[in-house]
C-alpha cells in the first residue's frame, strides 16, 4: 500500500506540474519582486524607511539585552530560560534571543542590500541626485552598523552583499574572518561618509558625523588608536553635539537631545516596549532584567555614579532601571551612539598612545564625562590606571546600554571581571538552524 500511495502521489504531482506550468510561470499578485518594488522616488524613500524599521527591530530590545545581561550590571529576574542562559553565559545554539537577533540583523542587511542594488538605476525627476545619494549613504551606514554588530557578537560572519531573492543566493558563502568583516564595515562607512549630507538637526537618520562616530568605534575595536582619536575628534568638534545636564536629561526629555549622535525613534504606532522588561509588575512590567547589587552600589556612590543614580528607582530588593521609562506610550528611543561615548573612545585611544595627562589627554576627556555627572576629576596618572578608570567610567555611564559585555570581550577583560575563563564564550553561538541548513556555515568554537 505504501508503494502504491507514493506512486500515486508522484503521478499526481507530475500531472499537476505539467498542466499548471503556465500558471506557475506567472508572477504572483500578492507579492512584488524587490527589483520591481524599488523603481521610483516614492518606492526608494519607502525602501530606506523599511530598512530603518528593520534596524529598529533588533535594537528595540534584543541587541541591548545581549550587551547587558551577559555582563555584571544586569541580572536575570524572570522566568524565561532564554534570559537565564544569557545571564549564566551558558548559551545553547538554539537560544531564542541570540537566534532572533542574528536573524534580524541579516534581515536588516538584506534590506540595505536591496536599496544599494536598485536605487542607483532609478531615473525619476522627483528623486534628485542629492536625495539619491542620501538614501544610498543611509543604506551603506545601516549595513556597516549591522555587520559591526554581528562581528563583535559572533566574530567573522558570512558577507552577503547582494539582495537575497531566494535560498540559492545564500549558497557558497563561507564565513569571513573577523578582520575581513571589519574591513567590509570600514568600506561601507567610507561610502556612507562620501554620500551622506551633514545635517544640522537630524539625529535619528544617518549623516556624515554618524558614519564618523561609528568609524571611531570601529577603529577602537581594531586597536587603531590614532584613527580612533581622529574620528572621535571630528564628531566632538561638531557643535551640533554636546553633553546635557543633568545626566538624566538625555533619557527623560526632550528626545533627540544634543547628547544623541544616533538614536532610533519610535512612536505610539511603532512602539518600543523594552521598558516592560525592566519595570516591576506593580508598574506593569515583567522585571526580567534587574540592576545587579554591584551596579546599584556604584550608581548610588556620589564619588562614582554622581547624578547617574537617576538611572535607577525603587527600594531594595526591588530596585529597577529607568533608562527606558515611557510606560504609557512606549516610545523610548534606542540609544545607539551618544556623544559621551566619543569622549571615552578618545580618552582610551589617547591613553593607549601615552597621551595621559594635561591638555588634550586621556585624563582631560575622562574628566569631561565625570564633570557632567558631578564626579570629581580622576586621580589616575599612569597608563594602566587611566585605562582602568576609563573602563570603570564606561561601566557606569552606559550601565544599561549595549556596551559592558562588548567592552570586556574586546579588551580581553571578561575573564578577570566576569570569571569567564573560556575565551570561546566571548562569542555567541551561530544559530543551530543556520548550521543545519547551510553547509557553508561553521559554528564558533566551543559550541
Amino acid at each position: 500500500m505504501k508503494r502504491i500511495y507514493i506512486y500515486s502521489l508522484v503521478l499526481a504531482l507530475a500531472t499537476t506540474t505539467v498542466s499548471c506550468k503556465k500558471y506557475l510561470d506567472e508572477k504572483p499578485n500578492n507579492a512584488i519582486a524587490t527589483e520591481d518594488a524599488i523603481i521610483d522616488a516614492g518606492t526608494a524613500r519607502a525602501a530606506i524607511i523599511g530598512t530603518y524599521d528593520r534596524l529598529q527591530g533588533y535594537y528595540a530590545s534584543q541587541y541591548p539585552t545581549l550587551g547587558t545581561i551577559t555582563a555584571d550590571n544586569v541580572i536575570f529576574n524572570g522566568t524565561l530560560s532564554e534570559y537565564l542562559q544569557l545571564d549564566q553565559n551558558a548559551i545553547p545554539t538554539d537560544n531564542v534571543i541570540t537566534m532572533g537577533t542574528y536573524t534580524a540583523i541579516y534581515r536588516t542587511i538584506n534590506s540595505a542590500n536591496s536599496v544599494i542594488a536598485y536605487v542607483p538605476a532609478i531615473n525619476d525627476p522627483l528623486l534628485t541626485v542629492t536625495e539619491k545619494n542620501k538614501i544610498l549613504g543611509e543604506a551603506y551606514f545601516i549595513r556597516a552598523l549591522s555587520y559591526f554588530d554581528l562581528a563583535r557578537g559572533w566574530g567573522g560572519v558570512q558577507l552577503q552583499l547582494k539582495p537575497t531573492a531566494d535560498l540559492n543566493g545564500l549558497k557558497g558563502i563561507k564565513r569571513s574572518t573577523l578582520d575581513q568583516t571589519y574591513d567590509q564595515v570600514l568600506a561601507d562607512l567610507v561610502q556612507a561618509e562620501n554620500l551622506l549630507p551633514e545635517d544640522a538637526t537630524t539625529r535619528n537618520r544617518a549623516q556624515k558625523s554618524t558614519a564618523r562616530a561609528l568609524r571611531a568605534r570601529l577603529h577602537l575595536y581594531r586597536k587603531q588608536w590614532a584613527d580612533a582619536e581622529t574620528y572621535a575628534t571630528q564628531v566632538i568638534s561638531n557643535t551640533k553635539y554636546a553633553l546635557v545636564k543633568p545626566y538624566k536629561t538625555f533619557f527623560t526629555a526632550p528626545f533627540l537631545s544634543t547628547e544623541s549622535v544616533f538614536e532610533l525613534t519610535y512612536s505610539v504606532n511603532d512602539r518600543n516596549g523594552f521598558w516592560g522588561t525592566w519595570y516591576p509588575s506593580s508598574a506593569g512590567g515583567s522585571f526580567t532584567l534587574k540592576p545587579s547589587d554591584a551596579i546599584v552600589a556604584k550608581l548610588n556612590n556620589p564619588q562614582i555614579g554622581g547624578t547617574r543614580s537617576t538611572l535607577i528607582a525603587g527600594t531594595a530588593p526591588n530596585i529597577y532601571g529607568v533608562l527606558y521609562n515611557t510606560t504609557a506610550s512606549s516610545i523610548d528611543p534606542s540609544y545607539v551612539i551618544r556623544i559621551a561615548e566619543l569622549y571615552l573612545i578618545r580618552a582610551e585611544a589617547r591613553a593607549q598612545q601615552n597621551k595621559l595627562t594635561g591638555a588634550n589627554s586621556a585624563a582631560s576627556d575622562l574628566n569631561i564625562i565625570r564633570d557632567r555627572a558631578g564626579v570629581l576629576p580622576t586621580t589616575a596618572t599612569s597608563q594602566a590606571d587611566l585605562l582602568q578608570a576609563i573602563e570603570d567610567e564606561n561601566n557606569v555611564e552606559f550601565a544599561f546600554e549595549a556596551h559592558r559585555w562588548f567592552d570586556l570581550t574586546r579588551t580581553g577583560r571578561a575573564g578577570t571581571v566576569l570569571g569567564i575563563t573560556n575565551p570561546n564564550r566571548y562569542l555567541f553561538p551561530i544559530p543551530l538552524s543556520d548550521i543545519l541548513s547551510d553547509p557553508d556555515v561553521v559554528q564558533n568554537p566551543g559550541y
